[in-house]
């Protein structure tokens, strides 16, 4: 690794391992040729770390997290679309969620919780009657004139 390398990830799940050694376990995934974390390989001190991640149970913990944020995502889209937003459209999810009044901030920003806060606003708006026509252009009138036959007056 190079020496700008910042070693943050092993330390914090060092910590969460009682009884382990940083030497020992750096000399066991360089084969012996190390003891130093500078000196090792990328693909050394990543093999290392994602074992680390594993025995510490962090993976686990991330991936409930993960699928919990998919759960409120897709909850909230379902509701967006629900009320005529293009969900295919990103730049006008975006924009609908920076407004202050819906969410404040762009879609992808937001975490569980606050999807949760959305998604109940969301239903508010469906239940009130849902998104309003913007302007006088989406109201169009249409008004019946009757016409006279044959010269008739």
């Amino acid at each position: 690794m190079d020496e700008h390398t910042n070693y943050r990830r092993f330390y914090a799940l060092l910590k969460q391992l009682p009884g382990a050694d940083k030497e020992t376990l750096v000399e066991q995934y360089t084969n012996g040729r190390t003891v130093h974390l500078r000196e090792m390989a990328p693909a050394e001190y990543d093999a290392m770390c994602r074992t680390m991640e594993r025995a510490t149970g962090y993976a686990e913990r991330r991936a409930a997290l993960r699928q919990a944020l998919r759960r409120a995502r897709s909850a909230a889209l379902h509701r967006m679309q629900l009320l005529g937003i293009d969900t295919a459209d990103w730049t006008r999810i975006n924009a609908f969620c920076r407004d202050s009044r819906i969410a404040g901030k762009a879609f992808r920003e937001l975490d569980c919780e606050e999807l949760e806060k959305l998604t109940v606003k969301l239903r508010m708006m469906q239940r009130k009657g849902g998104l309003k026509p913007k302007g006088p252009a989406a109201q169009v009138k249409t008004v019946a004139v009757p016409l006279a036959k044959g010269g008739e007056a």
